[in-house]
C-alpha cells in the first residue's frame, strides 16, 4: 500500500497524471508489468532513470495512457449514430443554426480512428455539411500518430466497411493510412479532460472506452463536465458499457444505448 501511494506521488509529479482517478487494481498490475519489462529492481531505481532521461519519461507516459483504438469500433452503435442519431443532430442545426457548422469533439480518441471515423461518416451521409471535429488525448505519442494519419495495422480496421476502405484510406497495407483530405476538418490536440477545461456548446461528444478505467467520483465529474461543454439538445455518445446513473439529475436523458440527450 505504501509502495503505491508513493508511486502515485512520483507519477503525478513527473507527469501530471492523477493515478487517484483510475481504478487501484487495474492500475496496479499495469505498473507491475511495466517495471517487469523495463528490468529494473525496483520503482525508486527506474523513477532514478526516468528523472534524467526525456525518452524513457516518454514512454513511460505512453505506456500508462491507455490507447485501444478501432475505426468504426462496435459497429452496432455506430449504426445507431448514423441511422438515428446525426439525422437528429442535422435537423436540430438545420433548424435552429442553419450558418453554424456542426461543432464535434472525440475526447479520449487515442490513434486517430474515433474521428477519422466519424469524419467519412459525414462525407458519407452530410457531404454539403459545414463541421469542425476537436479530437484530442492526453498521450503525446497518439495524437502525432493520429496527426500523420497512421499507420493502421489491419487489427484496427477489421470493423471498417469494405467500400469506406476503397474511398478513404490510401492504397495498399498493411499498415494503412488515412487519405488527407479526410482529416482537413479535424484538429488533433492533447489534453488532459481530468484537470483541463472544456470547450463549449459542442453538439456531439464522443467518449468510448476511456471513463471505464476511472474511479466512480472520476466519472461523475466527468459526466457533469460533458454535459456542461454540449449545447441543449447536444448528445453524449459513450461506449456500450458505460452507463450514466440516474443521467436525469445532471440533465441528461438516454436515448438509446450510448446515448445521452442534454435536456437543460
Amino acid at each position: 500500500m505504501q509502495v503505491y501511494s508513493s508511486i502515485k506521488v512520483s507519477v503525478k509529479k513527473l507527469l501530471n497524471i492523477d493515478l487517484e482517478h483510475y481504478k487501484d487494481e487495474q492500475m496496479r498490475r499495469r505498473l507491475d508489468s511495466w517495471l517487469i519489462r523495463t528490468g529494473m529492481k525496483d520503482w525508486e531505481s527506474y523513477f532514478g532513470l526516468v528523472s534524467t532521461n526525456p525518452n524513457e519519461l516518454l514512454r513511460f507516459r505512453n505506456y500508462l495512457t491507455i490507447n485501444v483504438s478501432e475505426f468504426f469500433r462496435d459497429n452496432n452503435r455506430w449504426d445507431a449514430l448514423q441511422r438515428s442519431v446525426m439525422p437528429r443532430l442535422l435537423a436540430d442545426a438545420q433548424a435552429k443554426r442553419p450558418s453554424k457548422p456542426l461543432k464535434l469533439w472525440s475526447a479520449g480518441c487515442s490513434i486517430g480512428a474515433e474521428p477519422y471515423s466519424l469524419a467519412m461518416m459525414l462525407q458519407e451521409i452530410a457531404p454539403t455539411q459545414e463541421y469542425s471535429i476537436l479530437a484530442t488525448d492526453l498521450d503525446r505519442g497518439a495524437i502525432e500518430n493520429a496527426k500523420n494519419r497512421g499507420p493502421y495495422l489491419d487489427n484496427i480496421v477489421q470493423n471498417m466497411p469494405a467500400f469506406y476502405r476503397e474511398k478513404y484510406m490510401e492504397p495498399g497495407g498493411p499498415p494503412y493510412f488515412v487519405k488527407p483530405k479526410v482529416g482537413t476538418r479535424i484538429q488533433f490536440k492533447e489534453h488532459n479532460m481530468l484537470t483541463e477545461n472544456f470547450d463549449q456548446n459542442f453538439d456531439l461528444i464522443i467518449c468510448r472506452n476511456v471513463i471505464i478505467y476511472f474511479t466512480n467520483e472520476a466519472k461523475s465529474l466527468l459526466y457533469k463536465k460533458f454535459q456542461q461543454a454540449l449545447r441543449p439538445g447536444g448528445i453524449l455518445f459513450l461506449g456500450g458499457t458505460e452507463i450514466i446513473p440516474r443521467p436525469q439529475e445532471i440533465g441528461f436523458k438516454n436515448l438509446e444505448v450510448s446515448f445521452y440527450i442534454k435536456t437543460e
